[in-house]
């Protein structure tokens, strides 16, 4: 068998990316000193890299920012959607420049830096954002060292025997492990930052199950006027129902939703089966059709990007999306009792549904992100407004 050749590292290169394919491509690393192996995906986001970078649903995966000027507004204490980065790393176009924003605590670099997290600049996004689109998200591995010293082969290999985002449960990496805690941040302001407050006793009480929740989700839950709880992933019934929830609420999360239902499915159908309102995003909603009948499975390239548009079905209206996503529910799969609510205008995969004899709904998108800029948060008014005190 013919042994494989590795390109010599070319002068000024301190960061790399190897595929699992064995290709090659070298940049400038910023950020942490390491190596992360995962899944490389694009976003097309022109803003919130922050956001993203902290988004529990990119666990396992590398980033490439498709907008070329990433890091230009720096970073803060607000604009995070987890307490941690989760995303393993990111392929920007240019280099992180000084930061220009009035809000800016932290430079961009030094922010990743502090938080185990590589970048890797100087790459043709454009070119790699092309090649994930006709091939498909790669594994691959990211790499930074500042004396440019790497050994390709261990990474090819490293890339090579890492086993993919399919079948993988991460919901259980990256959940709050707390057993239960009241969630009272509301809205952001300027100059006030989020607002603090304990809900009303008699506002509606729903209990969130966290299997990767972005913080400004449980935040519009408390804006429609809920009171929050939150649990981890693995939540029983019994534990679910002894807090006398109102509704339930499924969050977003990362990994493939049939792994995670090998023991969050059971517990959904049990809340379906005594008519508890149930809402669900992201992965919650691929969780609730898995426990309808339905099949999930692997999307080529995924959809993650901040102006996605999906119709919604009941009335021709477009709403202008954040999606994080790359495994989808099989529209075709559904029972009789569940119809299909949103779908992509981009592929016609499936971006909502809802139970027809149960108050049970889902969609696929993340409505807390507004690039609408309020499309979506109708359906936290709507999940809320149904709810009994």
């Amino acid at each position: 068998m013919a042994t494989a050749k590795y390109p010599t590292v070319p002068k000024g290169a301190t960061g790399v990316l190897v595929f699992g394919d064995g290709t090659v491509i070298f940049g400038r690393g910023f950020g942490a000193v390491g190596e992360a192996v995962g899944e490389l995906c694009f976003h097309t986001a022109m803003t919130g890299y922050q956001e993203i970078m902290t988004d529990p649903s990119f666990a396992g995966q590398i980033i490439t920012f498709t907008f070329p000027h990433i890091g230009n507004v720096g970073t803060n204490f607000d604009d995070i959607e987890a307490e941690t980065p989760w995303a393993l790393g990111c392929v920007v176009r240019e280099d992180v420049t000084v930061p220009s924003n009035f809000r800016n605590v932290e430079p961009f670099d030094q922010w990743l830096k502090e938080r185990g997290r590589i970048g890797l600049s100087g790459v043709d996004t454009r070119a790699l954002t092309r090649r994930v689109r006709m091939q498909g998200a790669p594994n691959a591995v990211i790499a930074h060292h500042p004396d440019g010293k790497f050994d390709l082969r261990s990474l090819h290999e490293k890339a090579k025997a890492w086993p993919g985002l399919e079948g993988m449960d991460l919901a259980i990496e990256v959940t709050q492990q707390q057993a239960s805690r009241g969630w009272d941040d509301g809205e952001w302001a300027l100059g006030h930052g989020y607002h603090l407050g304990a809900a009303s006793s008699d506002a509606p009480h729903v209990v969130a199950i966290d299997y990767g929740a972005k913080h400004n989700i449980f935040r519009n839950l408390v804006k429609a006027g809920a009171r929050v709880t939150v649990l981890p992933a693995q939540a029983s019934y019994d534990e679910i129902m002894a807090l006398k929830p109102a509704g339930v609420f499924l969050s977003n999360g990362p990994g493939d939703p049939a792994a995670t239902g090998e023991y969050a499915v059971p517990v959904i159908k049990r809340l379906i089966d005594e008519n508890m309102p149930i809402f669900g995003i992201c992965l919650g909603h691929q969780m609730l059709g898995i426990a309808a009948g339905a099949r999930t499975s692997k999307m080529h390239q995924g959809h993650r990007g901040a102006n996605h548009p999906v119709k919604r079905l009941e009335n021709g209206t477009v709403e202008i999306t954040s999606m994080n996503h790359g495994f989808a529910v099989d529209a075709a799969t559904l029972p009789a009792n569940v119809v299909e609510t949103h779908v992509s205008l981009f592929d016609g995969s499936n971006c909502g549904i809802a139970f027809t004899d149960k108050p049970v709904f889902g969609v696929q998108y993340h409505p807390e992100a507004s690039p609408g800029p309020m499309d979506s948060f109708y359906l936290f008014e709507k999940f809320v407004g149904g709810l009994k005190p």
